[in-house]
């Protein structure tokens, strides 16, 4: 077989012919991978909102919404209903104030403007400290950290070093604040949710419910 001869035309081409063949490789495993992976995002969300509202028998993610949070932007709201009744809400809420930046919750409120339990979706805190977040605001035996329970119609939430009522993480203070932002964020939200139903006007309908939820790891060494 003769040997082609040592070009730039022949260079090019080869090079043409070697990329081409991987970008057709490349679009075949994002074919075969695109829909596994929405998947699995949507099982995470679907379990992201049965962690934090009553039991329900609807789909929240096909009757989503968005709603004002009271400061210019708004929150996907996610309607958990048993048959017809309406037993909670979910609230996809954020903060861009945390020690490493944006920090991503869902926070779920029964029909008693009380919470019901909260996941941390998205964040970049550092480990060990303000990653703390996942659990420390949960604990069963600390009532004076834990949020679970507690009913914002009573006033919003801070940290007791700003005079409030939530114990922050300990060496955390700033990601306390921007987590309890999160959640004040997202009771307001709530708040224009039972507004809206209460008056019959059906909310904005949203309809790309799909969200990132993964977890990043990393931040400072200091908090």
């Amino acid at each position: 077989m003769a040997k082609l001869e040592s070009s730039f035309k022949n260079m090019f081409l080869s090079l043409s012919l070697i990329c081409l063949t991987v970008a057709i490789l490349l679009a075949q495993v994002n074919k075969m991978t695109a829909k596994p992976i929405a998947d699995a995002k949507a099982m995470k969300l679907q379990n992201a909102i049965s962690d934090v509202v009553p039991e329900f028998d609807n789909d929240p993610t096909a009757e989503a919404f968005m709603m004002p949070d009271g400061q210019g932007d708004t929150l996907l709201v996610y309607p958990a209903k048993k048959g017809e009744q309406i037993v909670g809400y979910a609230l996809n809420s954020f903060s861009n104030n945390g020690f490493s930046g944006n920090i991503q919750i869902m926070v779920g409120f029964d029909m008693e403007h009380k919470i019901v339990n909260y996941s941390v979706l998205q964040h970049a805190e550092t480990p060990g400290l303000g990653a703390k977040m996942s659990g420390w605001f949960k604990s069963t035996d600390k009532p004076s950290q834990s949020i679970i329970g507690r009913d914002l119609s009573k006033g919003s939430l801070t940290v007791s070093k700003d005079g409030g009522n939530v114990d922050a993480i300990t060496a955390s203070t700033i990601t306390s604040r921007a987590f309890l932002e999160a959640v004040n964020r997202a009771y307001t939200a709530y708040l224009g949710s039972i507004k809206g139903d209460s008056t019959g006007n059906s909310p904005e309908k949203n309809n790309n419910t799909e969200q990132d939820i993964a977890s990043k790891e990393g931040g400072s060494i200091h908090e």
